[in-house]
């Protein structure tokens, strides 16, 4: 009888895990959203025009704590890529004062793209940001890969990052 309840139960086990399987192959990926980011510096970058390389899009905001404790360890990252076709944009929130982003980015000598969305297009476009920091990882494709509410694990990340980096288009 007690060989019949494990059997049963490896069986269950076995199901849910290829069923879990097929559903992480055949999930469609999202594709990011076609958008222009526009830098403190009114350089235009878009979603189509960085395929081929992956990128992190952060949704940050000058008054949140998180946001500002976690900026120094995204600049380490982009550093750390950039040479590997690696980008990385800075959003920051519609409400943030733009001279607040200015005086921040210069003060901090942020090395990436930091981008105003003053009407909030393009935190509506990246599905209704509302949460700072929000992150998003969209891979050589053009996929988002990973959307993150709150400060990111960093370990986590990071091997994304090399994993997206090291990927064929």
């Amino acid at each position: 009888m007690l060989g019949k309840r494990v059997g049963t139960a490896l069986a269950a086990i076995l199901v849910a895990a290829v069923t879990l399987l097929l559903f992480a192959i055949f999930t469609p990926t999202a594709a990011a959203p076609q958008v222009t980011f526009v830098s403190l510096k009114g350089e235009k970058t878009t979603t189509a025009g960085l395929r081929g390389k992956v990128v992190l899009v952060n949704f940050w905001a000058t008054d949140c704590p998180v946001c500002l404790k976690e900026m120094p360890d995204m600049v380490r990252a982009y550093e750390r890529y950039r040479d590997r076709g690696f980008e990385f944009i800075a959003v920051a929130m519609r409400y943030d004062p733009p001279n607040y982003v200015v005086a921040y980015a210069e003060e901090n000598r942020l090395p990436f793209t930091v981008a105003l969305d003053p009407m909030g297009e393009l935190a509506q476009a990246f599905g209704g940001v509302k949460l700072t920091p929000t992150t998003f990882v969209i891979d050589k494709r053009g996929n988002i890969v990973l959307r993150v509410s709150g400060g990111p694990d960093f370990a986590r990340l990071t091997a994304l990052l090399e994993e997206k980096l090291n990927e064929a288009i």
